[in-house]
């Protein structure tokens, strides 16, 4: 196996994927929500080292068929590092079908649809970018780096490569004041960058983080499951997608809910509003099945 170097984070939709450190760490790192990488300064590795964990892996796992690069925001890394890393994954896995990669909104600043169109001719074909919410507020008491319009801005550049995005929307940023402004303003960014993929999670204090300091001295409030629903509700209702898979089915939702837009939109909204009619019926999973 590879050696990893530190606590290694992926998506969910990543549990069977070669993971690979191109970077380690995150260069932006300042998301008040996020304590994933506090422990490792950020930086960029070597070809050479990279090149000689391929080899490894391929030795070891021949049959590998995806690969995601790690860490935080690995697309930040310079293009022609991550055109040679391609290369040689192309070359090491005949097998290979995807390539995927965090973009954290700060990547997608620098990266060129130019340098994302060669890329994703070298197989890079999947970014998972965290939107978290479409509402400047929002965004600001989540220390993003970016306001609703510029996230719009990055967020369609892959489209524009031909790369697919998943989207990723945090339930619970705003808490119960801004929840319903959090919502509308999430389907806005969403509907503009018009994502392959979109996944709600449900924010949840880390230790060590400035969330977490709020959510002890009362300044976050963490919202009840029928509230979050209601938030939920709102968000899809909005939604105006052309072709998009959405899952709300992460370890953090209160509720498990997937389907495919716009074709089951109004299913799930009328799963929502039985869930907020009668809510002493609704299938919330306990706190210890949710894993916090």
């Amino acid at each position: 196996m590879i050696p990893l170097q530190g606590a290694v984070f992926r998506p969910p939709s990543e549990a069977d994927s070669l993971i690979l450190q191109v970077t380690l760490g995150c260069s932006y790192n300042a998301c008040t929500f996020c304590g994933m990488y506090q422990e490792k300064p950020f930086r960029v590795r070597q070809l050479d080292d990279l090149r000689a964990e391929i080899q490894l892996a391929a030795q070891q796992m021949p049959w590998v068929q995806k690969v995601f690069l790690a860490d935080g925001d690995a697309l930040v890394a310079p293009a022609k590092l991550l055109a040679s890393v391609c290369d040689l994954l192309q070359e090491a896995f005949s097998q290979l079908r995807r390539i995927s990669i965090y973009a954290s909104p700060q990547a997608l600043q620098i990266r060129t649809v130019e340098e994302m169109r060669d890329l994703r001719e070298r197989g890079l074909s999947l970014y998972y970018l965290g939107v978290e919410s479409g509402d400047d507020e929002t965004l600001t008491l989540l220390n993003k780096g970016v306001s609703a319009d510029e996230m719009i801005r990055v967020g369609q550049r892959p489209a524009q490569a031909g790369v697919k995005l998943s989207a990723m929307i945090l339930l619970n940023s705003g808490g119960p004041e801004l929840s319903q402004q959090h919502a509308i303003g999430s389907a806005r960014v969403i509907n503009a960058i018009q994502p392959r993929f979109v996944s709600t999670l449900v924010l949840t204090p880390v230790e060590n983080t400035p969330l977490w300091a709020d959510a002890q001295c009362g300044k976050w409030i963490e919202m009840h499951p029928v509230a979050l629903a209601a938030e939920l509700r709102t968000f899809l209702a909005a939604l105006d997608l052309k072709a998009t898979i959405f899952r709300s089915n992460h370890a953090s939702n209160w509720l498990a809910l997937a389907g495919t837009l716009p074709k089951n939109q109004a299913e799930l909204v009328a799963t929502l509003d039985a869930v907020l009619e009668h809510p002493e019926h609704a299938r919330f999973r306990p706190r210890w099945a949710r894993g916090l």
